[in-house]
């Protein structure tokens, strides 16, 4: 029930519709604003005027984002978007299988059912049962609790700027594809090694970055940094890192990547299916029939 106070306190009424009571504030000037005047925000909600305002407000490298992302407002689209769920759900899947290997007994089950080596690909010249999946399966394990730190880190770090821009469906085709990338240049490069991690997926993300900020205008330089550090600690650290799904994941991402910003407008989006499904595709094909030759002179 209102009371009188309340009633007669304006600050308790949205400033666009003097009749609606609310006890919601904008989060940029903090007025009260209505279910109808919101707008959703990455924390919040703002009013109408400060969203006029930001978009009025907009970098060069967002107005040529609208010119080239096909006619939209990457600022305006990263605020509605609201928050990266899907980085969120991988971050909470991740992180839950990363916790239960740390339980002894258990973890050591969890990662040998979901790593990947390149037996599993070729029961006829291994071992191992057949068992495909573990191609993308050893994204979601890890090889010890600062591995899995770092990787979700990372994913948290870069999803925050990646999946509002790209799109949750866009986002996660690009982490999944790379980290596919990461587990076939493994098998390629190196049959004989077993991996685990986010790793290749990771790196995808940051070679999508790099092209997808490129492709904006934006400075890219500090992403080539921290790319060519990775680079470097994976290949000077080589005995407990993956550095081929390193390199697959970079690779794959950036071509990913490269698709989405060529592809980006509605009436493309079917060709950019197609040319997605056909590196998934070219992938399955590589990992199918080019690691036999190698397999065939280890295992014999």
């Amino acid at each position: 029930m209102t009371t009188p106070e309340f009633a007669d306190n304006r600050d308790n009424f949205c400033y666009r519709h003097p009749d609606r009571q609310s006890f919601v504030l904008c989060q940029r000037c903090l007025r009260t604003i209505c279910p109808e005047c919101q707008t959703q925000a990455a924390v919040g909600v703002i009013c109408p005027e400060c969203m006029a305002a930001e978009r009025k407000n907009r970098t060069p490298a967002q107005k040529r984002a609208e010119r080239r992302w096909g006619g939209r407002n990457t600022a305006t689209t990263m605020v509605r978007s609201g928050k990266p769920i899907v980085t969120y759900a991988l971050l909470a899947v991740t992180s839950f299988i990363g916790l239960l290997q740390l339980i002894p007994g258990v973890g050591d089950a969890i990662t040998s059912q979901l790593l990947f080596a390149a037996g599993y690909l070729y029961p006829s010249l291994s071992l191992y049962p057949f068992e495909p999946w573990r191609l993308l399966t050893a994204v979601f394990v890890h090889g010890g609790f600062l591995h899995l730190a770092l990787n979700m880190l990372a994913l948290w770090m870069l999803g925050q700027t990646l999946e509002p821009m790209l799109g949750r469906v866009r986002f996660l085709a690009l982490y999944l594809i790379s980290g596919l990338g990461g587990s076939v240049a493994v098998a390629v490069i190196d049959p004989t090694t077993a991996t685990v991690g986010a790793s290749g997926a990771i790196f995808g993300l940051m070679a999508a970055l790099l092209i997808i900020g490129r492709h904006l205008g934006a400075n890219v330089t500090g992403i080539l940094v921290i790319l060519g550090i990775n680079f470097v600690v994976g290949f000077v650290f080589s005995q407990n890192i993956a550095w081929q799904a390193h390199l697959g994941g970079v690779l794959i991402g950036a071509l990913v990547a490269f698709i989405l910003t060529r592809t980006r407008r509605r009436e493309q989006r079917t060709l950019q299916i197609v040319l997605l499904s056909a590196v998934v595709v070219a992938l399955v094909l590589i990992v199918a029939f080019l690691p036999p030759f190698l397999i065939t002179t280890v295992y014999s």
